[in-house]
């Protein structure tokens, strides 16, 4: 049975937080609190009040790119959206028609040896699906120009049809995002941190909860297909492996900041529960069946019901417990997507036995 039959449309964030009448104040984002199937609501602004120190929050610091450019195939004009760049140069790319408002529909990949012409003459020849089950995503091959170059002069953000309007990079960024040397990010926003501020980083540290980094660079998640993650690149440095292993021996509580940083972590440990330090691509996917090794609870957004990230949230917190929060989300009308509400998901406390 899903977790929801559907989210009405009205439910979704349309636009950023501080657009809706809040001024600049990110603390007006709603915050849900579930430990086990029992539900709170708060502010995100209550934070620090809810965390407790030796609480550990695992962020991931990718940053976003703007990794949508309009092109054109044949005639045709098309979205390309960048998603992964592949060790060999390449570069998994989806293809959307424009719907005449400013965002795009999902359409087919290829045929295989197609050319997508792109400004400043760089071009594109598609070569094959990435996923053989798939036509969505392709794997293209770029020529006449790097594409980090062309995104950061002709790319804008990636947006679906359920927000407004085009906005900035800086809206779409985190406070925890670092750039890469490389130029690499996430073709879309680790969303879970985009509520924090630095002052609430501030006053989460003065009150003894500490950050480990870890990267993860997102692939594009379209809102029209809900599929299993593709492989991302991620790495879990030795420092932040260090902080995650000394909380779980001690009295702290791991908290993923986002999927990702779920995604991150579980992919470094190991089968004792041994977070090491690793980088590279990861294929995980975390399920009920599989569960979690480390990670004791999470801070994430609202999905979708076909989204598999709500299989990674029963792993986390169980069937029942995501059933009973989404209902309160629903008559509660938080709001949907990455400029939505947050949902805090920790773990019950261990009974105590009778004196």
């Amino acid at each position: 049975m899903p977790v929801i039959p559907r989210v009405p449309e009205e439910l979704a964030a349309r636009l950023p937080v501080e657009q809706r009448g809040a001024g600049l104040d990110r603390g007006a984002v709603r915050l849900m609190v579930s430990c086990g199937t029992r539900v709170r609501h708060h502010r995100f602004a209550e934070l620090p009040q809810l965390l407790r120190a030796g609480d550990l929050l695992i962020v991931n610091t990718s940053p976003t790119l703007a990794a949508a450019v309009d092109g054109l195939l044949g005639q045709a004009r098309v979205v390309v959206h960048f998603s992964t760049c592949g060790d060999d140069g390449r570069w998994a790319v989806e293809l959307r028609e424009p719907d005449g408002a400013g965002s795009s529909r999902a359409r087919a990949g290829g045929p295989a040896g197609a050319v997508l012409c792109l400004p400043d003459g760089v071009r594109l020849v598609l070569e094959e699906p990435l996923d053989g089950a798939g036509q969505r995503l392709w794997w293209a091959r770029p020529s006449g120009g790097g594409v980090q170059g062309l995104l950061a002069r002709r790319g804008r953000p990636i947006r679906y049809a359920y927000t407004d309007r085009d906005q900035p990079l800086s809206a779409y960024q985190t406070v925890f995002a670092v750039p890469s040397d490389d130029g690499a990010g996430s073709a879309e926003m680790p969303s879970a941190g985009r509520p924090f501020t630095a002052h609430m980083v501030a006053q989460l540290v003065s009150r003894g909860v500490q950050f480990a980094p870890v990267r993860l660079h997102t692939g594009v998640a379209s809102a029209e297909a809900h599929e299993p993650p593709y492989p991302e690149r991620f790495e879990v440095p030795e420092a932040s492996a260090r902080l995650i292993n000394a909380a779980v021996a001690g009295d702290g509580r791991v908290i993923a900041v986002g999927t990702t940083a779920v995604r991150a972590v579980e992919s470094a440990a190991g089968p004792d529960g041994v977070v090491r330090a690793a980088a590279g691509w990861t294929d995980l996917v975390v399920t009920p069946q599989r569960g979690v090794r480390v990670v004791q609870g999470l801070l994430t957004g609202l999905h979708e019901p076909e989204a598999s990230h709500l299989l990674m949230l029963e792993a986390v917190a169980g069937h029942a417990a995501v059933r009973s929060s989404y209902a309160q989300a629903l008559e509660r009308r938080y709001l949907w997507h990455e400029f939505g509400d947050i949902h805090l998901m920790l773990p019950e406390p261990e009974a105590t036995g009778a004196d």
